[in-house]
């Protein structure tokens, strides 16, 4: 019980909720507290998002995705046999 005490000492705001038929929907929700910050979440923010910083992201999931691609292509040419 400490831990989850622990974990809520800093949880604060409203949710909204909407129940339907033995659902319960989140409609909304606010805190104070809140890391999400609507004006730093853009990318069009002075000095924000550079595409050019996608690029190595881009390469080393490439890299996964042509050796799963040539296991897949390996494993079909093994089942034609």
């Amino acid at each position: 019980m400490a831990a989850i005490n622990k974990s809520q000492e800093l949880i604060d705001g409203t949710v909204w909720l909407s129940l339907y038929k033995g659902n319960v929907l989140a409609k909304g929700r606010e805190s104070p507290s809140s890391l999400y910050d609507q004006e730093l979440s853009s990318m069009d923010i002075a000095g924000g998002f550079n595409q050019k910083d996608s690029e190595g992201f881009i390469k080393i999931n490439a890299v996964r995705l042509m050796a799963h691609h040539a296991i897949i292509m390996r494993n079909k040419t093994h089942s034609e046999k």
